[in-house]
């Protein structure tokens, strides 16, 4: 249950994506929220970096989003303790991070982090990575590995950083049913061309929920052998 409500309200449940930047993504969203298990769309764009800050580093996955569609696939405006999604603004590169990867890095709201990519950029001194300087403009705290490894942008912030046009990756999905999610994101690419293709969660974490089912199931047998040798024990009595 904690699994499903939190590490799967952060992380994109399915996606729909293209090998080409979305620039028309608001149709494409509309077109997808028709169907009939999927409760909201939110396009994406994702990059991953490192951070530095302090004199600390660490490596983080940043999102690239739009803060009005965000609040209907994510859980992340419920769980917000310091700042806002809304304060995420195309050009003002402000960036919201877990208050794990916050403490870890030493920094609070209002606070500079520059975000390092590994894409390397020639000059007369060499090649030197990319860099941007952002503000923390918001602190979430879920309770799980996610404070520690996400963080989010606006989306055309991401693009620009990216060096590509205005647009999205694409888009990912909340449905009605997580576990229809790889056979809802088949069906919609079916209608969509070639150059779309989709995900779920169940290529990311999948092998959790496996390892946590197949954890129940082997406590239960135990339990019930307990059980029998007890009740077992007293009828011999």
């Amino acid at each position: 249950r904690e699994l499903k409500n939190r590490v799967l309200g952060m992380i994109p449940q399915a996606t729909v994506s293209s090998t080409q930047i979305l620039t028309n993504w608001p149709e494409l969203a509309k077109q997808i929220e028709g169907h009939k298990h999927v409760q909201g769309v939110a396009p994406f764009t994702q990059l991953q970096g490192m951070l530095t800050a302090q004199g600390q580093v660490a490596g983080i996955m940043v999102s690239g989003i739009e803060p009005e569609y965000e609040k209907k696939v994510s859980i992340i405006q419920n769980h917000m303790v310091e700042g806002s999604i809304d304060s995420l603004k195309k050009g003002e590169f402000g960036i919201v991070l877990g208050k794990q990867m916050a403490d870890a890095m030493g920094v609070g709201l209002n606070d500079n982090i520059t975000l390092v990519l590994p894409e390397a950029t020639p000059s007369p001194a060499g090649v030197v990575p990319r860099f941007k300087r952002f503000k923390v403009v918001g602190i979430f705290s879920i309770g799980a590995e996610v404070d520690s490894m996400m963080g989010y942008i606006a989306l055309n912030d991401a693009s620009t950083l990216l060096r590509l046009p205005d647009g999205a990756q694409g888009v990912r999905l909340k449905l009605d049913d997580i576990f229809l999610a790889p056979q809802v994101s088949q069906e919609i690419v079916r209608d969509l061309p070639a150059n779309f293709y989709a995900s779920d969660w169940t290529y990311t974490h999948g092998n959790l929920f496996s390892a946590i089912q197949m954890e129940k199931a082997m406590v239960s047998l135990l339990l019930f052998l307990i059980v029998l040798v007890a009740a077992f024990n007293i009828v011999s009595s």
